[in-house]
């Protein structure tokens, strides 16, 4: 027990001291907070009627910021897997830093979830036994059971090795291999689940697909590793952690197949829609060239698709996917075009036309760009709190008195 208080401690010792930079760039997540808490208070006194969401559409940005983080999330597991089953040394080094940002989605995805309800008392209705959910039917308590767990995972994974890097003992693998290789199944069940919630509602033709789970899986592979590699870069030059090249040239490969399998799978569920020349086809018309007059998406839909190809072709080339600055580039784009394809492009057309036939042009009000500024503040504050804790526990300089550094 005394070993434990040590390390809560030093570990508050080590959230207080920094540079003038790490200061400054807490202030700046302070102030995005502020201005989240600002905007929610006010929603919450109004209602959702401060947003722009409606009868018609439903569900919007806070939702799209939602399954995009989902992928964020679960793309963690594209280190575990090449690092813990497949004991690829340079990918085991930084597997860590993917659990740390896999934590900080996940509690940005709860908030988003939380903030979208309208009133944050509902947010325990989602809880079997402590609220009312539809359980076991709802896919929606199912999402928040997978959503929670995955998160208990990453952070038990984590303050395990942490804690038994500190006390400079090597961790046991009959404990921490099991919680990984549990970690992988609900680490793709989350976003598994996610989709299973979007194309299970039959009212809803453009959801309807029978790929979008695949879909999922293959845009956060891409999306949540152009996350960490640009994350990887910048803590390679401002902390001790030594990340390898040879890791972040082997999550870009892994990203270049995960990119043909997004668009491959984009292709044919366009392929089907504009063939078949169905109904429904109203729905994906409306995103990719607009519906009469209603063009609002049109733009986002063909600059994500220019982003998300131009990305592939670039990591497709070794040499191109091995430069830092295309390297980075490709990183922007697939960010960027996974960012609307889940976003804007998913949850938008779905409800546009609403069942009735009417079309209502959803854009975001400032009130909900300042809920997710403030929510992103969390999610950033939450990774570089826990990065300021990890750092130095694996460099060996944050340990207990006599402890050498153990690795794991």
């Amino acid at each position: 027990m005394t070993g434990i208080l040590q390390f809560l401690k030093g570990c508050g010792r080590q959230i207080k001291t920094g540079n003038r930079a790490y200061f400054a760039w807490l202030a700046a997540l302070s102030v995005a907070i502020v201005i989240g808490v600002i905007a929610y208070v006010h929603q919450a006194q109004v209602g959702l009627i401060a947003t722009n969401i409606r009868d018609q559409v439903s569900w919007a940005f806070y939702i799209g910021n939602f399954t995009f983080l989902v992928g964020v999330a679960a793309a963690a597991v594209l280190l575990v897997i090449p690092a813990y089953v497949y004991h690829w040394g340079p990918l085991k080094e930084v597997v860590l830093l993917g659990e740390l940002l896999a934590i900080s989605a996940l509690a940005m995805c709860l908030l988003f979830i939380m903030v979208d309800m309208g009133r944050p008392d509902r947010l325990l209705h989602m809880f079997p036994l402590i609220g009312t959910p539809n359980w076991p039917r709802s896919l929606l308590a199912w999402d928040a059971l997978v959503l929670n767990l995955y998160l208990i995972l990453n952070v038990v994974v984590v303050v395990y090795i942490l804690f038994q890097s500190y006390a400079g003992k090597e961790t046991n693998k009959k404990i921490l291999l099991p919680l990984v290789l549990i970690s992988i199944p609900v680490s793709i069940s989350t976003h598994t689940v996610t989709a299973f919630l979007y194309n299970g509602m039959a009212a809803r033709p453009y959801w309807n697909a029978s790929i979008l789970a695949p879909r999922f899986l293959a845009s956060a592979f891409c999306s949540g590793p152009a996350v960490m590699i640009i994350l990887f870069q910048i803590l390679r030059k401002t902390t001790r952690i030594p990340i390898k090249d040879e890791a972040i040239w082997k999550l870009a490969e892994l990203m270049a197949y995960a990119m043909f399998i997004n668009l491959f799978l984009l292709g044919a569920e366009l392929f089907k829609e504009f063939y078949s020349q169905t109904q429904e086809l109203r729905y994906t018309q409306y995103f990719w060239f607009g519906l009469g007059k209603h063009r609002a998406l049109v733009p986002y839909a063909w600059s994500s698709l220019l982003a998300s190809v131009a990305a592939f072709f670039i990591f497709l080339v070794p040499k191109l996917r091995q430069n830092w600055v295309t390297l980075n580039l490709g990183c922007l784009l697939i960010w960027s075009g996974v960012y609307i394809e889940k976003g804007l492009g998913l949850v938008i057309p779905g409800m546009t036309p609403d069942t009735l036939g009417e079309i209502y042009e959803y854009r975001p009000t400032l009130v909900e760009w300042s809920i997710a500024l403030g929510i992103f503040g969390v999610g950033f504050l939450v990774f570089t709190i826990l990065v300021k804790i990890s750092v130095p526990i694996l460099a060996g300089t944050f340990k207990t008195s006599g402890a050498t550094p153990a690795s794991h």
